[in-house]
């Protein structure tokens, strides 16, 4: 009987709320790929560098501050290991020891968060682009603690993006939300069957039931007006 529970939750609940990073990882991968071949990109925040692999046509460079080892302060949500021994630059984000318009494009994935004082990042970013290069950002709009105690921001609204990129000198060619409200609800709600230790049976049931309501009221209504995973932006320097 316990079986057939287990198989029915599992099959109930689908893939809801799962798909954050894969979403995330295939518009980082789309945007490198049609980056020009040979332009010098930045790879700022880029910890262990796991969007390398789509810069083989790109001149790549990493950079990060290589403070964070894993275990952080061991509060909240950390990674365990963190390699971080490929590095070129080390560096404050918010002073790159590099020249003006050094760069034809700059990524900066899942980074904001973990800056003080992100709108200075975000000018010199545009200190570093040559005119006319561009920027690819990902952030979260609303995070969990993580990677404390280097975690200073929950997340960035698309609103966010709109006022401060313009502010800076940037034209944005595209903000694209990575979800909506009710694939962040169900990312959450997830984390009830593990975040307190095993769920019982009973919880499960619970969890799927409400998780295949959310998927059908998404279908028929999108929510990413009220929040989303985060969001994706591509801006050009002016």
């Amino acid at each position: 009987m316990k079986k057939l529970i287990k198989k029915f939750v599992k099959n109930y609940i689908g893939v809801s709320g799962t798909k954050n990073l894969i979403d995330r990882q295939m518009w980082v991968k789309e945007a490198l790929l049609s980056v020009p071949n040979e332009n010098l990109i930045l790879d700022a925040g880029a910890g262990e560098q796991q969007y390398r692999q789509y810069c083989s046509h790109l001149n790549y460079v990493s950079q990060d501050f290589n403070e964070y080892e894993g275990s952080g302060n061991n509060k909240g949500l950390q990674t365990g290991e963190w390699d971080v021994s490929k590095t070129d630059i080390i560096s404050d984000i918010i002073k790159i020891p590099k020249p003006d318009a050094s760069f034809d494009t700059i990524l900066c994935t899942e980074v904001l968060e973990h800056i003080p004082d992100p709108i200075s990042a975000l000018s010199e970013f545009h200190r570093l682009l040559k005119p006319g290069g561009e920027v690819i950002i990902s952030a979260p709009f609303n995070s969990l603690t993580h990677f404390a105690p280097y975690h200073y921001c929950t997340g960035f609204n698309k609103y966010f993006y709109e006022h401060h990129l313009s502010k800076l000198g940037f034209t944005i060619t595209e903000i694209t939300a990575n979800g909506d409200w009710s694939e962040y609800f169900s990312q959450e709600l997830r984390r009830l069957l593990t975040i307190y230790g095993k769920a019982p049976i009973y919880v499960k049931i619970l969890v799927a039931f409400i998780l295949r309501f959310v998927k059908l009221r998404r279908i028929a209504n999108k929510t990413d007006d009220l929040g989303c995973f985060g969001f994706h932006v591509r801006a050009v320097k002016l």
